[in-house]
């Protein structure tokens, strides 16, 4: 629909930012810190760009309140950010480290004394290494008491200044990136293991949230999801059921756990089919069923095309980390769908659609489908940015991405969605898990690269001020901008 008049954006809208543990802290061995599963996995030749690693990132451990006082000045109402949960329990389970849980209480202090909200997420992949050794990880039901205490001690901890939890970030991507497509930890291509260890975390996910209801704090917690809605190619009907297919299995097998803690019909009857259904045990309906979050988390970057492939059609390809454009291998699930070229849309270096109407339909699809308020937790365009002589860095193309997707927000606002928040991703560059430093996604650019730590100088970009003026206005310059 085109709307005659947009709506303002609501006064208290959450305009921020966000990143994660393991890509920006760095210190991953210090001040009593355990090894995560990424700590290792990055040590084995060949899983990342150019073999980079975390061990320093962009050094946000030592440097936090520089980079929240550049929060400040450009305004942020909210970040995002993870706890790296082997920093605050060191082996996942057991002891705790009183210097972890001290640097998140810095970090959320200052946060709040610049009156920036602090956005706590739970989990952004980075499972402690010691119970990925004793038990499996996300393999084991005993994941799910040992996520919950965790969350319970964060709670405890910092539930009197945080209003805002993400419990996982993105569980459709570190599940099966993990334990199908062998890109990230544990490293694991086997589809039984990965529906199975994907029920495990949805219990684990509803688990915390339930303990968050149990202690009775205020504020608002969800999970974060990845989501690409899904296209068909044409009006051809068999590509509007791949369509529909890959919109049940990317999407719905999440969120329809996430908030009627219920598989969609067609989905689970195909896993059972295939003998790939995890067990259900006693209880675990039950479980589901209180995890009803209070908002839906929204990562989104790109849309799915989608095309008919029969039994014998074209299954995983291999993904673009290079920056490499065109690089991409075609992929699908055979008999269900595969992902097409969309002829009508740009793409960035990284092969990913640049689709900003692909969101105001997301956000749509959720608001009817599941009646909950929507924060969108990420959005940002990965691409080759230049520091010139002057420090300075001309990357009007992250402005026109990122302005064309928050006027898709005011759009589907004035359609009706219920939105908290904008948070950007990111709002320093940093390490982009199997793509390097050479991906920059930040509103600050910082002085590294993959084969040298330089000095992890922070110089502001075009966009930093351009989002600053957008936070300023709340949002009142998006159209006006777009007629100009």
């Amino acid at each position: 629909m085109e709307h005659k008049q947009l709506q303002p954006f609501p006064e208290d809208f959450l305009w921020g930012s966000a990143s994660a543990a393991y890509q920006v802290e760095g210190a991953w061995d210090t001040d009593g810190k355990g090894p995560s599963v990424w700590d290792q996995f990055v040590r084995i030749p060949g899983t990342t760009f150019q073999n980079t690693n975390g061990d320093v990132a962009v050094d946000h451990y030592h440097r936090y309140k520089e980079d929240v006082k550049l929060m400040a000045e450009q305004g942020l109402r909210a970040y995002r950010f993870s706890v790296a949960w082997s920093r605050v329990v060191p082996l996942g389970n057991g002891a705790v480290n009183e210097a972890g849980l001290k640097f998140y209480d810095d970090l959320i202090d200052e946060l709040v004394a610049h009156g920036i909200e602090p956005i706590v997420t739970l989990y952004h992949w980075d499972i402690p290494q010691g119970i990925q050794d004793e038990y499996g990880g996300w393999e084991s039901r005993r994941v799910i008491a040992d996520f919950t205490d965790y969350a319970e001690l964060l709670f405890k901890r910092y539930g009197d200044r945080v209003k805002y939890w993400v419990t996982l970030n993105e569980q459709n991507v570190f599940i099966s990136h993990g334990y199908q497509l062998n890109y990230h930890p544990p490293g694991v291509s086997d589809q039984k293991r990965m529906f199975a260890a994907n029920h495990i975390a949805n219990l684990a996910n509803a688990s915390a949230i339930a303990k968050f209801r149990e202690l009775g704090l205020s504020g608002k917690i969800g999970p974060s999801f990845a989501y690409g809605p899904n296209y068909a190619i044409d009006a051809d009907p068999r590509n509007q059921l791949a369509a529909l297919d890959s919109e049940e299995f990317n999407a719905h097998f999440w969120m329809d756990v996430y908030t009627f803690g219920e598989y969609p019909v067609a989905a689970w009857n195909w896993l059972t089919e295939n003998g790939l259904a995890p067990e259900i045990a006693p209880g675990d309906a039950a479980l589901l069923k209180k995890g009803r979050p209070d908002f839906m988390g929204v990562n989104y970057y790109r849309t799915m095309t989608n095309a008919f492939n029969p039994l014998d059609g074209v299954g995983a390809g291999k993904m673009n980390t290079t920056g490499e454009k065109g690089t991409t291998e075609e992929n699908g699930v055979p008999g269900l769908y595969k992902h097409v070229n969309n002829p009508y849309l740009e793409k960035t270096n990284w092969d990913w659609d640049i689709d900003p109407i692909g969101l105001r339909i997301g956000l749509r699809r959720i608001a009817s489908r599941y009646r909950l308020p929507v924060m969108v937790t990420e959005n940002g365009l990965g691409e080759y940015d230049q520091l010139t002589d002057q420090h300075e860095v001309h990357d009007e193309y992250r402005i026109d991405y990122l302005r064309a997707h928050a006027l898709a927000i005011q759009e589907a606002i004035t359609d009706g969605v219920e939105m908290l928040g904008y948070c950007t991703w990111s709002f320093t560059d940093l390490l982009s898990w199997l793509n390097g430093y050479q991906k920059r996604y930040g509103f600050v650019y910082v002085d590294r690269d993959e084969t040298d730590e330089k000095d992890l100088a922070r110089y502001k970009k075009d966009s930093f001020y351009w989002y600053q003026k957008t936070i300023a206005e709340n949002g009142a310059n998006l159209a006006v901008e777009r007629k100009k």
